[in-house]
C-alpha cells in the first residue's frame, strides 16, 4: 500500500518537480528514457539500478554473459554492478563507455594481446590504438555491425581485421606460419613439415627460386601452394633430354647433381637388364663407361643386352664345348654355384643320366673345381663304394654292380631266379616267393654281434633247413625220421604243412580213409608238443575213434573194429553173420538188422544192442 502511495505521489509531482527529483540529463544514448515515467525501467522503487533492467535492454551483452564470453563475462567483471562503470545522468554528452585504454586488461576479454597488438605500434611505425581494431568493418556480427562505435563483435582470426594476401590459398589459420611481432618473414613455418623438406642444397635457394610472384585478381601474389614438387623436372632442365626417365633420385642426390651415390637407389629392375646375385653388389663402371659419357648417351652403352647374353661381358672358360646357354649351368649368385641344371642336357656327354642319377648334386661327382674335368664312369665302382665288400669277387676282382642292381635304385635287384639256380642253392617252391632279405640277414642279426650298418651277408649263410629255420620237433622225432635234422624227410618247399612222409615204414601203414586225413588229424597239438606229436602214439582204432558200441565187442581190453570195419568206409562190409552165435536162415536172413539190433540205453548211454544173453525165440517174438 505505501509502494502505490509512493508511485501516486510522484506521478502528481511529476510535472511540477521533474527537474529537482532528477539528478541530471541522461546521455545520448538513454536520452529516449527520460520522464519520471520511465524512472522504473531502469530503476527498482527504493533501490539503485538494476543489473536485470540493464541486460533486458542490452540484449548483446547478456547473451556474452550467458555463453561465459567476453569482458563482461570475466571473473573480474561479473561480480560488479552495470552502473558501476557505465553511470548516467552526467548530461547528454556524457560518455558512458569510459576507462583508462593504456592501463585496460585485455586478457579479461578472451583475446590476449600479443606481439605488435600489444605494443601499439605496427611495423611501419604507425602508432596503433583500441579503435583502429574496433571498428564497423572488423565486426563480424551483422547487428552489432550497424552501431557507429562499440568494442563488441570483433572476429578473432587473422582475415577478420587483415588482408588475406594468399587469397584463400592458405586457409585461415595464419598463427600456423605467422606470428604477431611481424608479419615477414613467417617464422613458424618450418618447410620440413610440409610435403617437400628441403634437404641438401634446396636449404640454400631463396624462397622465390621457387616460389614465384605474379599478378592475381589484380595484386601481387606470391604462390606458396599447389607448387608441382613430384619430380624434378618440374623445376629443373633434364640434361638427359628424357632418355632416363623423370625420376632425378634413382641417380642423384639434392647434396649435389654430380654426386653420383644416388646411383645405389637406382632400380635397375626397370631396365630389360634385372641386376640379381652378384651382379647387384658390381659398381656401375665395370659395366658402363661412365668417364668418358656424356648426359645424353650416359648408360647407353648396354642397351639391348639381355640377362642370358653372358658372353657380352665374360669370358668362356669352356671354350664353347656346352653352347653359349651360360645360365643352364650358372646362375647370377656365383659363378660357382649351379643355375637351373635341369636345363642342362647331360646326354650330351659320355654318361646319360638316369634313374637316381638324375636327383644326384653335380657337386657330388664334380668335386673338381672344372665341372668340366674328366671323370671315371666305366664301372659303378669308380664312383661307388663295393656294399658287399667283395663278397662277390673272383680273384679278388669284384663283379659290376650293374649285374644285380639298376640305376632306379640300390634296393632291389634284378639278380633273377634262372640266376640264384646257378649257385649252390636252387630255389624252389615257396622260397620262390621269399623277399632276399628274408635269408639274407644282415650280418649279426642272428648273434648277440650288432650288426654292421647296411650290409648283408651272402656268402656261407648255409644250405640246410635249419640254417635258416629253427627246429620245432627239437627232441620229439626219433633221429632215424630225419638224420641230422634234414627236413625234406617229412617236409616240402612248397609249404611247411604239406609233407612227403612215408607212412608205410611206421608200425601203422596209412590204408583207406586214412590215407587221405590231415596229419593233424591224428598228430594233434598237446601240452610240450605245440605242432603235435608224433612219437609213441597208439595203434589201436580206439585210441583215436570213439567205442560206439560201448565195448560190447572188447576182447582183453582191445576192442578190434577191423573184425567188421575196413579202412574205406564204416560199413561192416567185413562182418558176417554166420560166423556168430545165431547163424542167420530161414526168414531170419530177410529181417532187416534193426529189427533185432535195437538202441538201449544203459548206465546214461545210448547205443544199439549187438550182443545179447539169450537167443531163444520168446525173446524177440511173443
Amino acid at each position: 500500500m505505501r509502494i502505490l502511495i509512493s508511485i501516486l505521489f510522484l506521478i502528481l509531482l511529476a510535472g511540477r518537480a521533474g527537474a529537482q527529483l532528477s539528478p541530471g540529463d541522461l546521455s545520448n544514448a538513454h536520452k529516449d528514457l527520460e520522464g519520471m515515467s520511465n524512472c522504473t525501467k531502469c530503476h527498482d522503487l527504493g533501490s539503485k539500478v538494476s543489473n536485470a533492467k540493464c541486460l533486458d535492454c542490452h540484449k548483446e551483452i547478456k547473451s556474452r554473459v550467458d555463453r561465459n564470453e567476453g569482458y563482461h563475462a570475466s571473473w573480474e567483471v561479473k561480480k560488479k554492478d552495470c552502473a558501476k562503470c557505465h553511470s548516467d545522468h552526467h548530461g547528454r554528452k556524457f560518455d558512458m563507455v569510459r576507462f583508462d585504454e593504456n592501463a585496460f586488461d585485455h586478457n579479461l576479454t578472451g583475446y590476449e594481446l600479443t606481439g605488435r597488438h600489444k605494443t601499439g605500434w605496427s611495423s611501419k611505425g604507425k602508432k596503433i590504438d583500441c579503435r583502429s581494431c574496433h571498428t564497423p568493418d572488423f565486426v563480424v556480427e551483422p547487428e552489432l555491425k550497424k552501431k557507429k562505435e562499440t568494442f563488441l563483435g570483433l572476429g578473432q582470426n587473422c582475415i577478420d581485421c587483415h588482408k588475406d594476401v594468399h587469397q584463400k590459398t592458405l586457409g585461415n589459420d595464419c598463427a600456423k606460419c605467422h606470428n604477431a611481432e611481424e608479419f615477414r618473414p613467417a617464422k613458424k613455418f618450418n618447410h620440413d613439415k610440409s610435403e617437400f623438406p628441403l634437404t641438401g642444397k634446396h636449404r640454400d635457394v631463396a624462397c622465390i627460386e621457387c616460389h614465384k610472384k605474379e599478378t592475381r585478381n589484380g595484386q601481387e601474389f606470391q604462390k606458396f601452394a599447389d607448387v608441382p614438387f613430384k619430380s624434378c623436372v618440374e623445376c629443373h632442365k633434364d640434361e638427359h633430354q628424357g632418355q632416363l626417365g623423370t625420376n632425378c633420385k634413382e641417380c642423384h642426390t639434392a647434396q649435389s647433381f654430380v654426386d653420383q651415390s644416388g646411383l645405389r637407389k637406382f632400380d635397375h629392375s626397370k631396365t630389360h637388364f634385372a641386376l640379381k646375385g652378384r651382379h647387384q653388389k658390381v659398381d656401375c663402371r665395370e659395366c658402363h663407361k661412365m668417364d668418358i659419357a656424356t648426359p645424353l648417351n650416359i648408360f647407353q652403352d648396354r642397351l639391348g643386352v639381355l640377362t642370358n647374353d653372358c658372353e657380352t661381358c665374360h669370358k668362356d672358360p669352356h671354350e664353347g664345348k656346352f653352347g653359349g646357354k651360360c645360365v643352364d649351368c650358372h646362375n647370377e649368385s656365383g659363378w660357382r654355384k649351379t643355375g637351373d641344371l635341369d636345363k642342362f642336357n647331360h646326354d650330351k656327354t659320355a654318361f646319360a643320366l638316369k634313374g637316381k642319377h638324375v636327383a644326384v648334386d653335380c657337386r657330388k661327382c664334380h668335386i673338381s673345381d672344372k665341372m668340366t674335368d674328366p671323370l671315371p664312369f666305366k664301372n659303378c665302382t669308380d664312383c661307388h663304394k663295393d656294399y658287399h665288400d667283395k663278397q662277390f669277387a673272383v680273384n679278388t676282382v669284384s663283379p659290376d654292380c650293374a649285374k644285380c642292381h639298376t640305376v632306379d635304385g640300390f634296393l632291389g635287384s634284378v639278380f633273377s631266379i634262372e640266376d640264384h639256380a646257378k649257385t649252390k642253392y636252387k630255389l624252389d617252391g615257396a622260397h620262390l616267393a621269399t623277399p632276399c632279405f628274408a635269408c639274407h640277414l644282415k650280418e649279426g642279426e642272428l648273434s648277440s654281434t650288432p650288426p654292421s650298418k647296411n650290409k648283408w651277408k651272402f656268402r656261407q649263410i648255409g644250405e640246410r633247413c635249419v640254417d635258416c629255420h629253427k627246429d620245432p620237433h627239437e627232441a620229439q622225432i626219433a633221429e632215424k625220421w630225419y638224420p641230422n635234422k634234414t627236413c625234406d624227410q617229412c617236409h616240402v618247399t612248397s609249404s611247411f604243412r604239406d609233407s612227403k612222409f612215408d607212412h608205410s615204414k611206421t608200425e601203422f601203414k596209412l590204408q583207406g580213409v586214412h590215407e587221405k586225413t590231415a596229419c593233424r588229424d591224428c598228430h594233434k597239438p598237446e601240452p610240450g608238443f605245440k605242432l603235435g606229436k608224433f612219437d609213441g602214439l597208439p595203434a589201436t582204432c580206439s585210441s583215436c575213434h570213439e567205442d560206439e558200441h560201448n565195448r560190447q565187442f572188447e576182447k582183453f581190453g582191445v576192442t578190434d573194429c577191423a573184425r567188421c570195419h575196413s579202412f574205406d568206409t564204416w560199413e561192416m562190409d567185413k562182418f558176417d553173420h554166420d560166423k556168430t552165435k545165431f547163424k542167420l536162415d530161414g526168414k531170419h536172413v530177410k529181417v532187416a538188422c534193426e529189427a533185432c539190433h535195437k538202441q538201449v540205453t544203459q548206465g546214461g548211454k545210448t547205443f544199439v544192442q549187438y550182443q545179447f544173453d539169450s537167443f531163444e525165440c520168446v525173446v524177440c517174438h511173443k
